[in-house]
């Protein structure tokens, strides 16, 4: 019977869908000016008598210095009848041309109208002389693991093809901040970059960019950029020619379990903000130290979660957000700046006050800690305000090497408060202790940049 109902379920055919969307589905070919190499020589003494004879080998071989042309080929698909068409941004990436070849004959010349490298999107534009077939995006957001799809494109410059296969996992990232890839076991190789990947109601549910291969042929791992990222992405690039994206203004990491567990909080939900450059956030009244479990009425699981929403809102919109701070929620309200324009922004300096001369060294928790001084700070090329405790060695067989701390660590926080010297370490395990935790959060920077640590407090501690 199970076996009966599978049957059923798999298409007979793919051939009404591929007849019904290809020809909306195009070839790019892009051209690009590269300049001649005129410095390239061999290695010979100079005022040797060689040294002409190869300037001469060289400038026959590049024609004399003149800038020469490459071409490459991508795909790429139509989504409005007056010419608007996507493609990944890597596909016309720095092209001087733009041939877009449709299924049923003939080439337009297409302009870019704008790019997103974060998402590898790109929007371009052909003026025609009648309306273009194109096609719709669906809703990437049920596609379901198992579920057919079909990709079209140009794989390695053959021309219009098509490979079908499942949706083999969701929500895939790769190593962009807004990655949401859908993976497919359906044939995509170069070529086919830029190129549609349908479901079998004919709508556009992914943008097939990548492959993990071995040998840079289809192993039956590809990826598509969810088409519910890519629509946001294009509607900005149609309005503004560039995509304008919330900005918070924050640091975070993920709430591990043992993180969770040092701050009092039940579960190793949220984001935990490590610092709070200058911005929104700080503007709102956020601090380091504070779990984001909520953004703008929806629950937050993690930092990929949180990022992806509030780059996914509106510039300038003012949102609640919940946090989880000194074991109570509180609410704050953040308006939004624009991420593209903080890009450069510099963090905020950590806080001075600090007690140079205090020089006194100690072993806490496998790690030989002392107090910053200007020498560390020159050594370390801290910043000139840093303060806090400097990692000299750390026990290559304590918890504290086992989370990562080395050398050149700086502590500047311990149960979320400031410390400077050994004493207010001390203090704040103490504390931590007579509230029953069995962990203690410690903020770390590493060459400017911070993060949370969790040791255990049943660490011994050696003077």
């Amino acid at each position: 019977m199970a076996q009966a109902i599978a049957a059923q379920a798999r298409p007979e055919s793919f051939a009404g869908l591929a007849e019904n969307v290809s020809p909306a589905v195009v070839n790019i070919t892009t051209s690009t000016v590269v300049a001649a190499n005129n410095n390239t020589m061999p290695m010979v003494p100079e005022g040797s008598p060689f040294e002409d004879f190869f300037r001469e080998f060289r400038d026959r071989g590049n024609n004399q210095g003149r800038p020469r042309r490459t071409s490459a080929l991508g795909s790429g698909f139509v989504i409005s009848e007056d010419g608007y068409i996507v493609t990944n941004n890597h596909v016309i990436e720095r092209a001087d041309e733009i041939i877009i070849e449709f299924y049923e004959g003939g080439e337009l010349e297409a302009e870019v109208i704008g790019t997103d490298p974060k998402t590898d999107i790109a929007l371009l534009k052909v003026e025609a002389d009648e309306a273009l077939p194109f096609v719709s995006f669906g809703d990437s957001d049920t596609a379901r693991v198992g579920d057919w799809v079909m990709a079209m494109g140009n794989p390695l410059g053959q021309g219009f093809s098509v490979s079908a296969g499942i949706v083999s996992a969701r929500n895939r990232a790769l190593s962009g901040t807004y990655d949401d890839y859908i993976q497919t076991d359906a044939a995509i190789n170069r070529g086919n970059s830029g190129g549609p990947l349908f479901n079998m109601d004919s709508e556009v549910v992914g943008v097939n960019t990548a492959i993990l291969s071995p040998n840079g042929g289809s192993i039956g791992i590809g990826f598509s950029m969810a088409s519910n990222v890519v629509t946001r992405v294009v509607d900005q690039l149609k309005e503004y020619g560039e995509t304008r994206r919330g900005w918070l203004g924050v640091h975070i990491q993920n709430v591990s379990d043992d993180v969770a567990e040092a701050i009092g909080l039940d579960e190793a939900n949220g984001a935990l903000v490590t610092d709070v450059p200058e911005g929104p956030a700080s503007e709102a009244g956020m601090k380091a130290g504070d779990v984001i479990l909520s953004f703008d009425g929806k629950d937050v699981a993690d930092t990929r979660e949180l990022v992806r929403r509030v780059g996914n809102a509106q510039v300038g919109k003012t949102v609640r957000i919940v946090v989880f701070r000194d074991g109570e929620t509180q609410t704050l309200k953040v308006t939004l700046g624009r991420r593209e324009e903080a890009e450069g922004a510099v963090p905020a300096a950590q806080p001075g006050g600090g007690v140079d001369g205090d020089a006194v060294e100690g072993v806490v928790m496998g790690m030989t800690l002392t107090p910053v001084t200007d020498e560390l700070r020159e050594q370390l090329e801290l910043d000139a305000k840093s303060e806090g405790l400097v990692v000299t060695d750390v026990d290559p067989l304590s918890e504290a090497h086992e989370k990562g701390m080395r050398a050149g660590d700086v502590i500047t926080e311990a149960g979320q408060q400031q410390v400077m010297t050994l004493a207010a370490l001390e203090d704040r395990f103490e504390e931590a202790r007579e509230a029953g935790r069995k962990s203690i959060l410690l903020l770390v920077r590493r060459a400017g940049e911070p993060r949370f640590v969790a040791l255990s407090l049943e660490e011994t501690t050696e003077d």
